[in-house]
């Protein structure tokens, strides 16, 4: 058995349960629910900011890793797992307090926003399992593993970081 092994059953269980909780969540309006509760509408430009953020430091987190200091690594990437905490809470207490924004482009520029608004929701949930997957392998001192999977790992969550980032740039002018 493997040192990682042990954590198996809990990546599974979060890589279900958050994707799972924030789609419940995000159907959830206090406000229609009777709460007196003022619109969080400052959060969105804040959270994706944090996305930005994230991306930076996924981006010095290699470059750590590649000059071999190992300690700043594995601090930047914990950092970028807290960012990304933190987006998911902000993204749901917005969503949980004001109305949705529909996005007001039109023609082509319409479709490429729904492309990348579409691949950013779909691999923000795939990252989920290789994000925890591949902190585990490199926490627990299986290198070899954790390098394979971080290959891919690191793409992944840096285009959903910056897909964030340019999702917010697209919709904010037809923010209320």
């Amino acid at each position: 058995m493997r040192k990682t092994d042990k954590y198996n059953r809990w990546i599974i269980i979060l890589s279900v349960a958050i994707p799972l909780v924030v789609a419940m969540l995000f159907g959830v309006n206090l406000r229609d629910l009777g709460y007196d509760v003022k619109p969080l509408t400052f959060l969105p430009p804040i959270y994706a900011t944090i996305n930005g953020i994230t991306a930076v430091l996924l981006v010095a987190a290699v470059i750590a890793i590649k000059n071999g200091n190992r300690q700043v690594h594995e601090r930047l990437v914990k950092i970028c797992i807290g960012c990304s905490a933190a987006f998911l809470l902000m993204y749901v207490a917005y969503h949980m307090t004001a109305e949705s924004t529909p996005f007001g482009g039109e023609g082509t520029i319409r479709y490429i926003y729904f492309f990348i608004l579409i691949s950013h929701i779909l691999l923000s949930i795939v990252v989920i399992p290789f994000v925890l997957v591949t902190f585990v392998r490199g926490l627990s001192g299986d290198f070899a593993r954790h390098r394979k999977l971080a290959k891919y790992t690191f793409p992944l969550w840096l285009y959903v970081a910056v897909s964030g980032v340019v999702v917010y740039l697209m919709i904010s002018p037809y923010y209320t």
